[in-house]
């Protein structure tokens, strides 16, 4: 977790000196006016960063609440499936080298999550769909999947990669929107009502298409947590999960969860959080466990 907080600052000073080198180049003060930059910089990085981050806080809490998920506890087994279910999920967290997740079950179509603010905080949970039609060794595969998320860290480097993409989006919409406020509606503060009109479209318009690099990034963890379920519960098992998610009814997450999902949106290539099915397949016949 040290390290990810080191990297947290090394990305917002990153982003300081690249604004500040692209204000330098371009003289942008002379537009919008002295001290006005460090002001947008400084409230783009808190509104950036600040939502991104406290979802990430709260990502464990809101989705037991959104998911109604049925948490199991150590001893405390309703049955023989939650049983195995927590003792798989413990057994894979000491072969990633992680603490042992929170465990449980929802209601719905196959799929599964993980979320969590850090690797030894997590939440693993997965659809009663997804247990009753996948056998043992096939579910094994999709809990090692999402433990390779948790181990990987990838809600907390999404969550940077978001924020970094947030904050690029509401600096250059502000910045442009008072630069186009001031020349062409001749507002000398540069704060009309054209501004924040502008601004919000700018916004719209950046945010389209920032969230493809989000996205980018998404399809490729999901290849990465495919690698780690191979090496933890097996390729063949890891390849027979996939083609079977290919096959049933699988029930993708709320908007703001469908990126934790094992099984996730397709709207478009470039939009999708997840790649093909087929293409994951494709990538595990190349890796080797």
């Amino acid at each position: 977790m040290g390290l990810r907080v080191l990297l947290f600052v090394g990305t917002n000073l990153a982003i300081m000196f690249i604004f500040f080198l692209f204000i330098s180049i371009f003289n942008l003060e002379e537009y919008i006016g002295k001290g006005s930059t460090e002001y947008i910089l400084f409230t783009s990085l808190i509104f950036g960063f600040g939502g991104s981050i406290i979802s990430l806080l709260i990502s464990k809490w809101s989705a037991k609440r959104i998911m109604n998920v049925h948490i199991i506890e150590k001893d405390k087994y309703a049955d023989e499936n939650e049983k195995w279910f927590f003792e798989t999920v413990e057994k894979l967290a000491k072969k990633a080298g992680i603490d042992m997740p929170e465990v449980g079950f929802y209601e719905g179509e196959a799929n599964a999550f993980a979320t969590g603010p850090s690797r030894n905080n997590a939440l693993v949970a997965i659809s009663t769909g997804l247990y009753r039609n996948m056998d043992s060794k096939e579910v094994e595969a999709v809990l090692a999947h999402e433990i390779g998320h948790v181990a990987n860290g990838d809600m907390v480097t999404l969550t940077m990669l978001q924020g970094v993409v947030n904050t690029f989006v509401i600096f250059f919409a502000r910045i442009f929107g008072t630069i186009i406020d001031k020349k062409l509606f001749n507002n000398q503060d540069g704060k009309g009502i054209a501004y924040t009109l502008i601004s919000i479209i700018l916004e719209i318009v950046f945010s389209i298409l920032a969230s493809m690099i989000v996205m980018w990034f998404s399809r490729y963890r999901e290849f990465r947590a495919d690698e780690m379920g191979a090496k933890l519960a097996g390729k063949e098992n890891m390849m027979s999960a996939l083609r079977k998610l290919g096959n049933i009814d699988t029930q993708p997450l709320p908007e703001k969860m469908v990126s934790m999902g094992i099984a996730g949106g397709t709207f478009a290539k470039l939009f999708s959080t997840h790649p093909t099915i087929q293409k994951r397949l494709e990538n595990l016949k190349k890796f080797k466990s």
